[in-house]
């Protein structure tokens, strides 16, 4: 079923970075109600008559809450909505049923509180590093104030020395930073990040997963996370969401995905990645993805050490 909404945050939204033209200066709260979107089928034509076309329910009474500051995560199966619902959010998708709101304020067309960081760097090659960066500065940003705004990002995200450099001369991780200094020069109030470090390799994306906790605990604007990874979603979020299909009474999946599951993470950031508690949610998470445990086909209860092998 899916999950009620939480009470609405009151009082002082968390402050973030220095606000600018067209920007803002504080994190701010994102709920979902009662969402829901459906896509139309195309009709087919042939020697049989005409099939009409049909709406096809991707999501479905999808209905919660984001604190300001919060960071949420957002997993599920390929093709079950994760993206779209992010595409919802920052308005560059317009949902069916119900409605989105940051701040309070219903969300109609893109939101320019909002900044969006992809699985790509999407950076302009024939640009330097700081140029690329530069491009997500407010409109009306004063030159003087962008430089420094721009000198500042590059330095949170440790690429100082390659300002001047351009994307085909730096490495997949180093363009994926240039892309997030890029989203926060907006200085958005929501964060949308779509499976942002998807395209890395694993050593890579550990370290771009504890660049976003500093550039978090720096700047702590709200972040709607969409990734596979469930240990990525345990290291970065403070709530997960699972999105799937609800089973009806005839055991048929009830078209549409909707929250399946919600769990908060527990712990402070950074957590520690070898965790026992976090192990035992990430079993929870990933039977939710419909994977068993491998102790399970051998006998072994969930939550007990698996032995060396032979079993």
């Amino acid at each position: 079923m899916s999950a009620s909404p939480a009470t609405r945050t009151t009082g002082r939204p968390v402050q973030g970075n220095a606000g600018g033209p067209g920007g803002t200066d504080a994190a701010f709260a994102v709920e979902f109600s009662g969402l829901g979107r459906s896509f139309a089928t195309a009709a087919t034509r042939g020697r049989r008559p005409a099939t009409p076309a049909v709406a096809r329910p991707v999501l479905r009474d999808v209905s919660l809450s984001v604190r300001p500051g919060e960071v949420l995560a957002i997993l599920g199966t390929s093709g079950c909505g994760k993206s779209t619902l992010l595409r919802i959010a920052g308005g560059l998708d317009s949902p069916s049923t119900g409605s989105v709101r940051i701040d309070g304020s219903p969300v109609t067309g893109f939101d320019t509180r909002c900044a969006v960081g992809f699985q790509e760097p999407r950076l302009l090659p024939w640009r330097t590093v700081a140029a690329n960066v530069a491009l997500g500065l407010p409109r009306g940003t004063a030159r003087e104030a962008g430089q420094a705004r721009v000198a500042e990002l590059l330095d949170l995200v440790g690429l100082s020395a390659f300002a001047g450099h351009r994307p085909a001369a730096i490495s997949g991780g180093m363009a994926q930073r240039a892309s997030l200094a890029r989203a926060l020069a907006r200085n958005p109030g929501v964060l949308l990040l779509d499976e942002p470090f998807g395209a890395l390799d694993a050593l890579t994306r550990l370290k771009m997963q504890d660049l976003l906790l500093e550039v978090h605990a720096a700047a702590p604007t709200t972040v709607l996370l969409v990734t596979h990874d469930v240990d990525e979603a345990l290291q970065l979020a403070d709530r997960i969401i699972l999105l799937g299909q609800e089973p009806a009474v005839t055991d048929a999946a009830i078209p549409g995905a909707t929250i399946v599951q919600e769990l908060t993470v527990p712990g402070r950031r950074p957590r520690d990645r070898g965790s026992a508690e976090l192990a035992e949610l990430r079993g929870r998470l990933l039977a939710g993805l419909g994977i068993d445990r491998h102790g399970d086909t051998r006998g072994v209860a969930a939550g007990t050490t698996i032995p060396h092998f032979p079993y």
